[in-house]
């Protein structure tokens, strides 16, 4: 059984993760249910082989109990994989005004403003991730493909980008 909990940054893709996945989803399960979903998905005679529930940043304050619900999930002998999906902050608010969404922690503030505070709530589940795959600069079928090699073939991933530019000058300064 696969239990992947996909989490990170509002905007940086999450729902369109759990769309690609081909897993049983579940998005935005209060995370004082989560031991119980897995008891269930669990349970001798269960279908389900592959889950992944979404946790953000929308659960509020329940993000502090996340430690010790993950301690608990663990004692139980479930086995998990966090995948936390990042976005640069510039990419971030560019989303965020093509959509014209508000931030969920900025109400009436800057999106600036709810973006950083959600780093700071995310911090425990960012230090504890399995997989973090920044989505700045992925197209959607860049992340399908990304998401297949975490999840999919089990290849060992690396975060690794190179970019490489080289220019002359055809004919001197």
């Amino acid at each position: 059984m696969k239990f992947v909990i996909v989490t990170g940054m509002s905007g940086a893709g999450k729902s369109t993760a759990l769309k690609m996945m081909g897993y049983f989803c579940v998005d935005n399960l209060p995370i004082a249910l989560l031991p119980k979903f897995a008891e269930l998905a669990h349970a001798p005679g269960s279908d389900i082989s592959q889950v992944a529930v979404g946790v953000d940043i929308r659960n509020g304050r329940s993000l502090d109990e996340m430690a010790s619900v993950l301690e608990n999930l663990k004692a139980s002998g479930v086995a998990y994989q966090i995948l936390y999906l990042e976005a640069s902050d510039e990419v971030l608010v560019k989303r965020y005004k093509e959509t014209r969404r508000a931030h969920p922690l900025a109400k009436q503030g800057r999106v600036e403003d709810g973006i950083r505070l959600e780093r700071e709530k995310l911090l425990y589940l960012k230090e504890n991730a399995t997989y973090i795959l920044d989505t700045s600069q992925l197209l959607t079928r860049e992340l399908k493909k990304a998401l297949e090699q975490i999840l999919v073939e089990e290849k060992n991933f690396k975060n690794l980008m190179i970019t490489v530019l080289s220019f002359g000058f055809k004919y001197g300064i």
